[in-house]
Formats: C-alpha cells, structure tokens, sequence
C-alpha cells in the first residue's frame, strides 16, 4: 500500500526560556504498509468450549509498517465457535478497510487511528484489534519502552501469573489436566463447562478435593446455563467449592446475571456480555458482574481494552485479562496489559501458546511457564515477540 499523500517536515519550534522542540507528526513515522500472513498451530489435544471446538489454533499476523522502515507486529485468532468471524472475513477487513484507513496517518495516534478505523468499517473488532495492537508494538519501539510501561505499568514486571484453562473433555481427563497443572505451579485453574450443569457440578467438586486449598478455581460456562434454576446451580457450585463463575447466562441477560451475583455464595465474572465499553458500562450499571473478562480482541484493541478497565475501575470491580486462546504475539499483548492494571488481580489467560505442539510466533517467554505458572515478560521495547517482518 502506497501513502496517500505527502507531508512536509514542518520547522522546529522554539517556546519561550529557549526550549527547542520538534513538532509532530513525523513524516518518517507515516504508515506506508499493511501485510498479513496467516499462521496455524495443532493444538495438542482438540480445544473446545460449549458452543464448539476446533483442531487447530489459526491465526492472522498484521504487519504495520512506516515510511522509515520501522515496524509492529499484531495478532488475531477467529476462534469461530466464539466470535462468529471467520479468517477470510478477518483477513478482507484489515485488507480492503481497517488497514487502508491508517495510511498516511502516524502510528503513535492511537485515539485516531481507531477513529479512522470506526468510519471505514462498522464493528469488525478483531480485525482493528490486531491493527491496533500492531500501532502499539511500533509505538513502544519508538519509544525505546516495554508495552507494560507505555499502557502505564510503574512497576518492573518480570512475570505475569498465568489461569491454566482446562477446555472440555470427559471428567476424568479435565480433572487429572486441572490437577497437573496445578501441582507445575499454576495458582488459578479455570475449566471448561455450560454443556451439562450436574456434570459441572460433579467436576468443580472432584477438581477442588484434589486442589491444593491456596489454588482458585473457576468455572466458565460460556452462556451455557438455562436462566431458570441458575441461581441454585450456582449456590450448589460454590458449595462444592467453585470460587469464580464465568458468563453462565446468555450475554444479552443482564438481569440474570445481576440476580446470581445477589444471590452470593460465587463471584460472577462477565466475558460474553462486555463487547465494547458500552456494554461495561451497562453491566456496571446493572450491578451484573463482580469481575469483567477484558479480551483484547474482543471489545477491539489494547485502547479499547484500558477504556474498558478504566470503567471496572471506577466502578471497583476486579478484571481479568482473557484471550481466545491466541498464539504467542496477542498472548504477550495481553500479558503486557495485565501487568499494566493493578485491578487485574484474576490471573490472566496466557495459555495459548502452550494448547499448541509448537508456538510458532514468540516460544521463548513461554518456555518456562508450564513448570512455573507464569509467562517471563519481555523486557525489549515493544511486545518482544521477535518476529520478522511478513515481507
């Protein structure tokens, strides 16, 4: 893709005291270029939710580079079952609209870069999510800084505790995979369910006796549950045990999900009801979440994500920080975000990387994580992914 116009480099200026300074935008940090590639790992054994499952993870690479060479490296996985999006959709929205929206602009304009991409194409999060976190990896390279910082982290993170996520499968095989993991180290292990609430309820009690008692467990039940009888479900989970029930009604019921979290007993976490920061705010309103799962690709980007946190914030609830699974570009992304929110106290899931026989994008600070419980947060500027540039 060629620019579509031209700037000239504007003079420095000088304020009053003296101080010389250079005004922006750039013309070297225009973005020239948008290039993709499609990326797929075998999972190790068949990941599946309530709503379906699948034999591979897929993904899209987005590259966004600039007039000077620079460059930024984003991610998004369609994960079908979940978001409805298919690959060839995900991959003609960043092509033929998000993507050409950002020509000529400079990267660091997050704010306008998702103006640019909302009035070229309505919705489409995921594709503008990885737009987006492509702007954001070439903005901290700019800047010389780790994605933690430039989001906002103070603090010098090295590790991020990771959920480990148990997908579904027969009793026995979640039960004995909740139990490993959390003997390696994981201190949360969320597992799968929403097909069968009996089921779920003879797993969560079979997984927590097993537990070590310090290990939270949660159970997420991807709009699984029927509205009428949920409340005494979720009282007999948490008398099993359970500590966090994620989405177990449809998204749309607000309602429903207010009346469990009223109930008491469990902690209720939205995930399928917050796609954007409208519907934060509403579920906020409607006091139906004590925690919000904040995926980046879902409600659109690592920008549309702090909106989203700054609301939960304000509101005093608690986010975790979710992925679809995604491959080891995004899961950074998202690593990065959660060790920039002091309010993320639910670990978040950065276990995709790990689903898969190899993770072709970002290995190295994942390699530890199955004996530790935690992803080593890179310390380069940007994501710290290492990928070469698409072409």
């Amino acid at each position: 893709m060629q620019p579509k116009h031209s700037v000239k480099q504007a003079e420095p200026v000088t304020l009053s005291g003296g101080i010389r300074t250079d005004p922006l935008p750039d013309p070297a940090m225009e973005v020239v270029a948008v290039r993709t590639r499609e990326v797929r790992a075998r999972y190790r054994r068949p990941f599946a939710i309530s709503s379906g499952g699948s034999d591979e993870l897929v993904s899209l690479v987005v590259e966004v580079r600039t007039a000077d060479g620079a460059r930024g490296i984003g991610e998004a996985s369609p994960m079908t079952a979940y978001t409805g999006e298919t690959l060839a959709g995900l991959r003609a929205a960043v092509e033929e609209h998000a993507g050409p929206a950002l020509i000529g602009r400079d990267p660091r304009d997050l704010a306008g870069a998702h103006r640019a991409m909302d009035a070229a194409i309505r919705g489409q999060h995921l594709a503008k999510a990885a737009l987006d976190m492509a702007l954001h990896d070439l903005a901290a390279r700019a800047a010389g800084w780790p994605l933690h910082l430039l989001l906002g982290g103070g603090r010098p993170a090295t590790a991020v505790p990771t959920t480990w996520v148990v997908g579904l499968g027969t009793p026995e095989e979640m039960a004995e995979e909740a139990v490993r993991y959390a003997r390696a180290g994981f201190r949360h292990i969320k597992l799968k369910g929403g097909e069968d609430p009996a089921l779920d309820l003879a797993l969560v009690a079979a997984v927590r006796a097993a537990l070590p008692e310090a290990v939270e467990l949660s159970l997420d039940a991807n709009e699984g549950y029927p509205p009428s009888g949920a409340v005494r479900v979720a009282a007999r989970l948490a008398d099993a045990g359970l500590d966090l029930l994620e989405q177990p009604l449809p998204r749309w019921d607000l309602d429903g999900m207010a009346a469990l979290r009223a109930a008491g007993g469990v902690r209720v976490m939205a995930d399928e009801s917050v796609q954007s920061a409208h519907d934060a705010l509403e579920v906020i309103r409607r006091g139906a979440a004590d925690v919000l799962n904040i995926k980046i690709l879902k409600v659109g980007g690592l920008h549309r994500a702090q909106q989203v946190a700054a609301l939960a914030e304000s509101a005093g609830l608690a986010v975790k920080v979710g992925t679809m699974p995604e491959l080891g570009v995004a899961t950074l992304a998202a690593a990065h975000l959660s060790a920039a929110l002091p309010h993320a106290t639910v670990p978040p899931d950065l276990v995709g990387p790990l689903l898969v026989d190899a993770e072709p994008l970002a290995p190295a600070p994942f390699a530890a994580t199955p004996g530790t419980g935690s992803v080593i947060l890179p310390t380069a500027a940007g994501l710290g992914h290492g990928v070469e540039a698409l072409g």
